[in-house]
């Protein structure tokens, strides 16, 4: 039965890529199409307010300009609602002000798609400060990644000189996407009985006459563009395990396939893009294959139960249900789970420090290739970088210059990917590094040992991958732990994007080279091969000893 349920979130994936691929392609293909009846009027409106009357096409650096400015002008704002949020309204529980460290970690993370929470939500942030920050961050942080991605497919697959409007594409991301998906998402959430009002907590009487705090909030709208927008960050402290914010296995599903859907249809928008589907079913299918193996890999490491327990002698039977909630049990845990960390969304509904050894590789794993589906664009945005590599190094060994997708692939262009490839497991090991080296790291890791060493891993990966989620046996809230994943966030988050969109910038203006019978195919089963191999290849060299040192020693040992 456990499977079955996999099987079935699977299947309805795998049948919705194409129609929501369909419907996402002519939201930005900018060619006249019946969207635009529905949603044009609204967004001539934006436009006019904004002072947006002509929306020319943009160069790739005037594009990462504009949504770097953008960015910088929200989280200006977003921080300092969160430094004066007891002064501001609907605040009915008297929450203080944040401290500095703090906001700018929580600023930054929600500004860049990651949503790690080092503070409880119900008792760290006001209603103002849920619904004017985190929520509206939720939506443009999530806008952002997707029109970026977005540019990138025009820039790698189109013939004209520019890459689309940075404006254009983040009012379209909101209006016929984000928006009106969130609002029907969170009808649906509230008549599944997840609250949403701005009243109070709640005092009631317990069953040996104590009085008790129940907090409420508007949880079912923030949860909605919450795994839309593949952010994670949760209302409660507890996450997706709160019965508030999750109450039941539908609830469970729809906030998987919330999640999911967009990213796993970005490949097909690709195929579109590229006017040959085939390219887009190469790339979803090297992504559904990575994320099958890594989960079942957690399925069933959770299934055989905890090693410790095993080597005592203690019934496993129902598997490793610690820090797991009974009404979702092991597969949706685990399903969850990996869709979680291969969706960079990093909303959980089990504590993932307490995932058996392997269990926790796996959403490490998927974390540290950042390709497997990604959250809004970022995870087909690597894929296809990976791509660019896997033709460059089989036109190398053939002796010929390497074309994609009709175009060159030069020194430029591949000196920009090593770029982004090498960035990403630097500043993962790096700071990890740092973090076991200083007082101020280790006073954090409650774990000893190989624990101890996932624990800090995981929380550097995740937030390098703009996940947010965490190993929360870590005591994070500190200054150290504020500022230096805030410091890895902004880099996981924009060192990538920038390279990216030059890369773009730079294919876009090449010329088109028609193919020949000597051209390598990147639309068929070879080349899903390759795709895959480069991936794992790269993503062994650069990050199995640390791998090594920590969830693999400790299923040695547990063992």
């Amino acid at each position: 039965m456990g499977i079955l349920q996999i099987l079935i979130v699977i299947a309805i994936v795998v049948l919705l890529v194409k129609p929501l691929g369909t419907y996402v392609y002519h939201v930005y293909s900018n060619d006249p199409n019946k969207t635009d009846k529905w949603f044009g009027w609204l967004e001539r409106f934006i436009y006019r307010l904004i002072g947006l009357k002509n929306r020319p096409g943009m160069t790739w650096k005037r594009y990462a300009v504009s949504f770097l400015l953008t960015n910088i002008v929200l989280v200006a704002l977003g921080y300092l609602i969160l430094r004066l949020q007891k002064y501001l309204p609907f605040n009915p529980n008297g929450i203080e002000n944040m401290e500095q460290t703090l906001s700018f970690n929580t600023i930054i993370s929600f500004m860049t798609n990651t949503n790690l929470q080092h503070y409880s939500g119900e008792t760290g942030l006001t209603y103002f400060s849920q619904m004017a920050v985190i929520m509206m961050m939720m939506f443009t942080s999530a806008a952002t990644g997707f029109s970026v991605a977005i540019a990138f497919i025009r820039g790698i697959t189109g013939k004209g000189a520019t890459i689309g409007n940075f404006f254009e594409d983040f009012v379209k991301s909101h209006t016929r996407i984000f928006i009106p998906a969130a609002v029907v998402v969170t009808l649906v959430l509230v008549a599944l009985q997840v609250p949403q009002t701005l009243d109070p907590v709640l005092t009631v009487k317990t069953l040996e006459g104590a009085s008790q705090n129940i907090a409420i909030g508007p949880v079912a709208s923030l949860e909605s563009i919450k795994h839309l927008g593949t952010n994670g960050g949760g209302f409660f402290g507890a996450n997706s395990a709160h019965p508030f914010e999750n109450p039941t296995p539908l609830t469970n599903v729809i906030e998987i396939l919330s999640m999911w859907l967009l990213p796993a249809s970005l490949p097909y928008v690709y195929g579109r893009f590229a006017k040959n589907t085939k390219q887009g079913w190469v790339v979803f299918g090297a992504m559904m294959t990575l994320f099958v193996g890594f989960l079942s890999l957690i399925y069933f490491s959770e299934l055989r139960g905890n090693p410790a327990m095993n080597v005592l002698g203690i019934d496993a039977s129902q598997g490793s249900m610690e820090g797991k909630e009974v009404r979702f049990g092991i597969p949706q845990s685990s399903l969850f789970s990996a869709v979680t960390t291969a969706a960079t969304t990093g909303t959980v509904n089990n504590m993932h420090d307490t995932l058996t050894p392997l269990g926790g590789l796996g959403t490490l794993a998927e974390m540290m290739l950042n390709v497997v589906f990604g959250g809004k664009g970022v995870g087909l945005v690597n894929m296809l970088m990976y791509a660019i590599l896997g033709v460059f190094l089989c036109g190398l060994m053939v002796g010929r210059t390497p074309e994609f997708l009709g175009r060159k692939i030069e020194p430029r262009e591949m000196k920009l990917i090593a770029i982004a490839i090498l960035a990403h497991p630097f500043i993962i090991l790096a700071p990890t590094a740092i973090a076991f080296l200083t007082d101020l790291g280790q006073g954090s890791i409650t774990n000893p040992g190989s624990h101890g060493i996932s624990q800090v891993l995981y929380e550097y990966t995740s937030s390098a991958a703009n996940n947010g989620s965490g190993f929360e046996g870590l005591a994070d809230n500190t200054p150290f732990w504020n500022l230096t994943t805030g410091l890895v966030m902004l880099l996981g988050r924009y060192i990538s994007m920038i390279a990216m969109l030059a890369v773009a910038g730079s294919l876009v203006r090449k010329q088109w080279v028609p193919e020949t019978i000597g051209t390598f195919r990147t639309d068929n089963g070879l080349f899903y091969g390759i795709l895959i191999g480069t991936v794992l290849i790269i993503g062994a060299l650069t990050f199995l000893p640390a791998i090594v040192l920590g969830p693999i020693a400790e299923h040695l040992k547990l063992g």
